[in-house]
């Protein structure tokens, strides 16, 4: 009766395990840094804005109740001027929060579509989801690849190696 570790040393059970070993750290690193770059992308903080990055940020989030397909910010529509000196009052009052303010203008001036999600908390998942897909796609393209080389299935027999020999005699006759 042999042993786990006797099979394992015996057979190729050992270089499958050893891939298998060698394999995980490394999904798991990527997994550890794609969590730490959606946490810090949902918590960072851009710092302090003056009052006209503020009246652009927020007017860059609102669509124009007249306009297709417009932002407030891009709008040159008298209702866009309305809102825009509406977002002004409010950052100067300063007891407004942008959220707040956005709630405030979407309720009076019917300006219903926000055009860019929030860029902190669970809205940011819209932002970091792609990219974490993306890069996840990209990793596991790679791994495939590696071992679609590795494979020792892609070393050509004798009967590959005369079908290509056959192929090429054919053309040196042309």
């Amino acid at each position: 009766m042999t042993t786990t570790a006797e099979t394992i040393v015996a057979g190729d059970g050992g270089n499958r395990l050893n891939k298998q070993v060698k394999g995980w750290p490394g999904w798991i690193a990527l997994v550890a840094i794609a969590l730490v770059a959606l946490i810090i992308g949902a918590t960072r903080s851009s710092g302090p804005l003056t009052d006209d990055d503020r009246l652009d940020g927020i007017s860059q989030r609102l669509a124009c109740p007249v306009c297709d397909g417009e932002s407030v910010y891009e709008s040159q529509s008298p209702a866009a001027t309305g809102i825009r000196q509406q977002i002004k009052a409010l950052i100067q009052q300063g007891a407004y929060s942008d959220d707040q303010i956005i709630q405030y203008i979407e309720t009076k001036f019917d300006a219903k579509t926000q055009l860019v999600p929030k860029a902190t908390g669970f809205d940011s998942l819209v932002w970091a989801l792609p990219v974490f897909a993306g890069v996840c796609a990209v990793a596991g393209l790679a791994v495939a690849f590696r071992r679609w080389k590795m494979s020792p299935d892609t070393v050509p027999t004798e009967a590959d190696q005369a079908i290509v020999d056959a192929a090429l005699r054919e053309q040196g006759d042309e």
